[in-house]
């Protein structure tokens, strides 16, 4: 079983590698003009369940149910086709 040193070795860089590039896309759609989507402030909810995870949940699954569309309703048909990679709450 690995120790948390291990687990620090072996991952350490690669995640500071994706926490720099997340911190660069914020800082790049900071210092542009216009208006931001839906999909920004569902990028920062996901960021603040990744840091304070709900009880019982894995801050994987805290940042998988920050993008997730929580309707139990069937969509009565599809509007888009593609993804945007996060909710959007429809008027």
């Amino acid at each position: 079983m690995p120790t948390k040193k291990d687990i620090q070795d072996l991952y350490f860089m690669d995640a500071r590698f994706k926490l720099l590039e997340i911190a660069s896309f914020l800082d790049r759609v900071d210092r542009h003009d216009g208006e931001a989507d839906f999909r920004h402030p569902a990028f920062l909810k996901a960021l603040e369940a990744m840091q304070n995870p709900p009880a019982g949940t894995t801050r994987a699954q805290a940042v998988h149910l920050a993008f997730s569309d929580h309707s139990t309703e069937p969509a009565e048909s599809a509007t888009i086709q593609f993804a945007y990679g996060a909710f959007q709450e429809q008027d």
